[in-house]
């Protein structure tokens, strides 16, 4: 398969599994679940999953064992989008090309939405762990890493520095320390989950540490740069949402040009961190590569 036809593939597979996992009943719940894959089911990159996935195979691991770790770790990256845009937060009205939760639902339940996506990805993970017992502490140690990344020490950390920073001239280690723990430890934690459990050896797990770090701070540079020259049309969401907040971001701080410069070696160097896999890091290159480009 090309990159194209495997990046198909990969996503097929997730949203067929989210699908099973989240699905609708008569019970007292039934709005919260609606609330909750009115997000979840709304379409995506599935980037989070798809690393995980990808890293599998990367490992010759076992995609069965890691499918649900990859599906939380979407759950818990919709939730994150869900609380992001409510009117305390970044006050959105358009995620991926349709209105927000909190504008359909309002707003109790969009909170209540993403709480419940949180609480279920965990139970989805536990779950799975207690019915599939081999390998276990390699799971846990999974679990682990995803609760890490994104919790206090992750993204919610980094999200804490950016509303912290509102409005204030910030140095450039804060600014790359906003990125590589708002965005980029959400995509770390399902990478490194991925080589937990496919049992990585030390020099695989650091180069795909290293490569997931540089992934994740190049992928929030492509952000900021679209915040500035992106449309509501492909990016899905609104643009310009940065400058009118008066937030911190690549593209304020260094200009256009220079974090232009930024992504495409930050980038490299992601992708250099994968000569230890050879040929069969070639998805997890061009996925890198794919991301410099994305328009959304």
């Amino acid at each position: 398969m090309d990159f194209k036809e495997k990046m198909d593939f990969y996503v097929h597979m997730v949203n067929d599994a989210l699908e099973q996992m989240l699905g609708l009943d008569d019970s007292e719940q039934k709005k919260v679940r609606e609330a909750m894959r009115y997000s979840l089911l709304a379409g995506g990159k599935r980037l989070r999953p798809v690393l995980s996935l990808a890293v599998c195979d990367a490992l010759d691991g076992d995609i069965e064992q890691v499918l649900p770790f990859a599906c939380a770790t979407e759950m818990i990256h919709t939730y994150s989008l869900i609380h992001d845009d409510l009117p305390s937060m970044d006050n959105d009205d358009y995620r991926r090309g349709r209105l927000t939760n909190h504008k359909v639902f309002g707003e109790a339940m969009a909170i209540l939405a993403g709480d419940g996506l949180l609480n279920y990805a965990y139970e989805v993970m536990l779950d799975y762990v207690c019915k599939n017992r081999d390998n276990i502490y390699a799971k846990i140690e999974a679990m682990r890493i995803i609760a890490k990344f994104s919790g206090i020490d992750g993204m919610i950390g980094g999200q804490v520095v950016d509303l912290e920073c509102e409005g204030k001239h910030i140095s450039p280690e804060l600014l790359e320390y906003m990125h590589r723990h708002k965005t980029g430890a959400l995509i770390k934690a399902p990478v490194l989950a991925a080589a937990a459990i496919c049992n990585a050896s030390p020099e695989q797990k650091a180069s795909l540490e290293k490569y997931a770090g540089n992934l994740g701070l190049a992928f929030q540079i492509r952000d900021d740069i679209l915040d500035v020259e992106g449309n509501v049309e492909e990016m899905g969401k609104s643009a310009g949402k940065d400058k009118a907040k008066n937030k911190s971001t690549f593209v304020t701080f260094y200009g256009l040009d220079k974090s232009k410069e930024m992504l495409h070696q930050i980038t490299a160097e992601a992708i250099d961190s994968l000569a230890v896999f050879g040929e069969k890091g070639c998805f997890l290159r061009q996925l890198a590569e794919y991301l410099v480009t994305r328009n959304n």
